[in-house]
């Protein structure tokens, strides 16, 4: 098995590539919650699917082929991604501190970082410049210091680590969904589809999606109406009601990440377990650009370290059916 991992992905940034004064202290003590309603998650029916590609537009070293049948057994899923308002609720309730919040840092994309927060930055990482470290940046100020989600209670709750997204679903009874799941999901019942909507990016002419037009990492023109986050519910959903299944902000699953995910992990309800060092992402982000992080597919995979956060990076929660 293949399990070195390189410090930061290409599409977001490792809390490891920017020294830390301190470790952060662990994660406090939750308190119980009863499980969320199945009503507003859907329920899929689970069944065999083709999962992954052989397409050379796809990344060999991410692990996204060869393409096989898998089963996944029915599950419960979230039709939209974790709001700030959600998260907000569970951080009230509990008096939870983001991961995040206890180093003091937090990962922001450099064209989001206001003059007036420069002074708060602390770096940046080799491989992916435009990442910069911005002491005060966490979920309640993704832009650092200054910053506000008080306009963005209905978009994606950002700057999560893998561990705050375990702690809300521990929280509201629910979990997060599988790399086999998501994509499952993701597919909404399209068999070898580019996107979750079929294979051209822009059906007629319309965006369905959230990521980035122009030149990255300098110039985004916006043409789809967003320069950072979405509302959870922008676009049309896919074949099984769920938006955002592409592009917006990458979303956390329950798998350790390995490149030999397709060739080590069984066709019926697969799911990768041995540590690696590194947690799956799926579905892209408003950063994704097809001259560079062409990852807003539906086959495609990235990973980061399970304690980083950054601004384009949140989840969606899972239930078994």
């Amino acid at each position: 098995m293949q399990h070195n991992l390189p410090v930061s992905s290409c599409c977001s940034a490792s809390r490891g590539s920017i020294p830390s004064p301190a470790t952060a202290p662990s994660p406090d003590p939750k308190q119980p919650h009863a499980s969320v309603a199945r009503g507003g998650m859907i329920l899929l029916p689970g069944g065999s699917f083709l999962m992954g590609t052989d397409s050379a537009e796809g990344f060999a070293a991410d692990g996204e082929g060869p393409s096989r049948i898998v089963t996944v057994a029915p599950f419960y899923l979230s039709p939209y991604t974790v709001t700030n308002r959600e998260f907000g609720r569970f951080a009230e309730e509990t008096g939870y501190v983001t991961e995040a919040e206890r180093f003091g840092w937090s990962f922001v994309f450099h064209l989001f970082v206001p003059e007036a927060a420069r002074s708060s930055v602390r770096g940046a990482p080799d491989r992916t410049p435009w990442w910069l470290a911005v002491d005060g940046a966490d979920w309640r100020h993704p832009e650092g210091p200054g910053s506000t989600v008080d306009d963005r209670l209905d978009h994606p709750v950002v700057h999560i680590s893998w561990h705050d997204a375990a702690d809300y679903c521990e929280w509201a009874g629910v979990r997060l969904p599988t790399e086999a799941e998501w994509e499952f999901a993701a597919r909404g019942g399209l068999e070898g589809k580019t996107y979750p909507w079929g294979d051209l990016l822009k059906p007629d002419g319309n965006h369905r999606c959230n990521i980035w037009q122009g030149k990255f990492p300098m110039k985004n023109n916006v043409s789809d109406g967003y320069a950072g986050t979405a509302p959870v519910d922008a676009y049309e959903p896919n074949g099984y009601g769920l938006y955002n299944m592409s592009g917006n902000v990458w979303e956390w699953c329950a798998d350790w990440f390995s490149p030999s995910y397709h060739q080590t992990t069984p066709r019926d309800n697969p799911q990768f377990l041995t540590p690696t060092g590194s947690r799956s992402m799926r579905g892209g982000s408003y950063l994704c650009h097809r001259s560079y992080c062409n990852r807003y597919r539906v086959a495609a995979r990235s990973q980061n370290t399970p304690d980083s956060s950054t601004g384009n990076l949140g989840f969606r929660v899972a239930a078994d059916a």
